[in-house]
C-alpha cells in the first residue's frame, strides 16, 4: 500500500500538467501586489530594516513615532508606537521635521530637527535607546548635534564609511534665510559631530531653484541621503521648495579615494535625478530615503509626492514606494514617480 502511495505521489504532478496551465496556480505563489500611497499621508518618510522588521518613521511635528512591519508596505496595519514627545518650552518642542531611525554601536537612535515655534532657531538633535527592539525601552535625550558653527540645520543623516561616521545635513551658511545647503562632517560617536562643516552642494542649476512669487530668492537643496552599489558612493538630495511641484531630487557622485570631506570630490549631476510626473498625476517628489527587499535582492526607493498640483508642503503629501535599478556606469535609475492607480508588485 505504502508503494502505490508513493507511486501516485510520483504521477500527480504530471496529472497536474496534463489537466492545463490553470492547474499548476496551486504549486506557484501569486505575486502580491499593492499601489501608493503606503500611507495616507506622511512627509519625510524613513525606514530601516533590523531583525525581520522594517521599522519606519516620518514627520509628524510634534512628536517621534515608529511604524513595525514584517512588510514596508502593510504600513497601514502595521503595529505603531509614539516613543518620544518633547517638554514644553524648549528649544526643541515644536516644529519637529525629518526624523531617522538608525542603529550604531548595538544601540538606537533618532535624529531629528526641531526649534521653539521660530524657525531660525531649528537645530538636530538626538534620542537615544539600548533596547534591542525600538518599540520597548526608554528613549533618553542626548542633546543637540551640531557642529561649531552652530548655524540653522534640518534633516540630519548619519552613515559609516571605512570604520568612520559621518552626518550629512541641510543648513544654512549664516543666519539668514536665503538659501539650503548640502555639510558634511565627521562623527566622533552617534551624537557629536567631532569636525568643521563643509559646503558640498548648493542650489546653481535652474532646477534647484524653483521657487515661488512670494519667496523667489530662496533657493534650497535638503533631505540628503547616501546610496552605496559596490564601490561607488552617491548622495542623492532634493533640491528646490518643497512648496513647488518641481520639488525634485538631484545626486552627487563622489569621485574621490579616501576623503569624503573635499567638496572636489564630488560631482553634481547637471540634470534632476527624480522629478514630477504629469501624466502620472505626481507632483512635488522628494526627501527620499532607501530599503532593500527582504532577500537583499530589490533596491527601492521610498519619498513623498503631492496627488495634485499646488498642494505645496502640508499633510497633503504621502509616502510612496517603488522599485529602481542601476544603470551600466553603476549609477541609479530610478524612473519617473509611478501613479497611484498602478499595481507594483510588493518587495519580496
Amino acid at each position: 500500500m505504502k508503494r502505490l502511495y508513493s507511486i501516485f505521489l510520483l504521477v500527480l504532478p504530471f496529472i497536474w500538467l496534463a489537466s492545463g496551465e490553470n492547474s499548476l496556480k496551486p504549486f506557484f505563489k501569486e505575486p502580491r501586489q499593492f499601489s501608493n500611497p503606503i500611507l495616507p499621508s506622511g512627509a519625510d518618510p524613513w525606514s530601516i530594516y533590523k531583525d525581520g522588521f522594517y521599522y519606519y518613521t516620518n514627520t509628524t511635528g510634534s512628536r517621534l513615532e515608529i511604524w513595525k512591519t514584517k512588510n514596508l508596505v502593510d504600513l497601514k496595519t502595521a503595529e505603531r508606537k509614539v516613543i518620544w514627545r518633547p517638554p514644553s518650552g524648549t528649544n526643541y518642542s515644536k516644529e519637529i521635521w525629518a526624523p531617522e531611525l538608525h542603529f550604531l554601536n548595538g544601540k538606537w537612535y533618532m535624529y531629528f530637527a526641531a526649534d521653539n515655534g521660530d524657525n531660525q532657531n531649528h537645530r538636530m538633535y538626538v534620542v537615544e535607546n539600548v533596547s534591542a527592539d525600538p518599540m520597548k525601552g526608554e528613549w533618553v535625550f542626548k542633546g543637540k548635534v551640531g557642529d561649531k558653527s552652530d548655524k540653522w540645520a534640518i534633516d540630519g543623516t548619519v552613515f559609516e564609511h571605512k570604520k568612520q561616521l559621518y552626518m550629512l545635513w541641510s543648513g544654512w551658511e549664516g543666519d539668514k534665510n536665503g538659501q539650503q545647503n548640502i555639510y558634511i562632517a565627521k562623527m566622533s560617536n552617534p551624537y557629536t559631530i567631532s569636525s568643521e562643516r563643509r559646503l558640498l552642494s548648493e542650489p546653481e542649476l535652474d532646477w534647484e531653484k524653483v521657487g515661488s512669487f512670494k519667496d523667489p530668492y530662496v533657493s534650497v537643496n535638503e533631505g540628503p541621503q547616501i546610496l552605496i552599489n559596490k564601490s561607488k558612493i552617491f548622495l542623492i538630495y532634493s533640491a528646490s521648495g518643497c512648496w513647488t511641484d518641481s520639488y525634485n531630487l538631484g545626486m552627487l557622485t563622489f569621485n574621490g579615494k579616501n576623503d569624503l570631506l573635499d567638496p572636489k570630490a564630488w560631482v553634481k549631476n547637471k540634470t534632476s535625478v527624480f522629478s514630477k510626473s504629469e501624466q502620472n498625476g505626481v507632483y512635488a517628489p522628494g526627501h527620499n530615503s532607501f530599503f532593500k527587499s527582504t532577500d537583499g535582492k530589490e533596491d527601492w526607493i521610498l519619498y513623498h509626492a503631492n496627488d495634485n498640483p499646488g498642494q505645496g508642503c502640508g499633510n497633503l503629501r504621502s509616502p510612496r514606494a517603488q522599485r529602481f535599478t542601476w544603470n551600466k556606469d553603476g549609477s541609479p535609475n530610478f524612473g519617473l514617480p509611478l501613479g497611484l492607480k498602478q499595481q507594483l508588485k510588493a518587495p519580496d
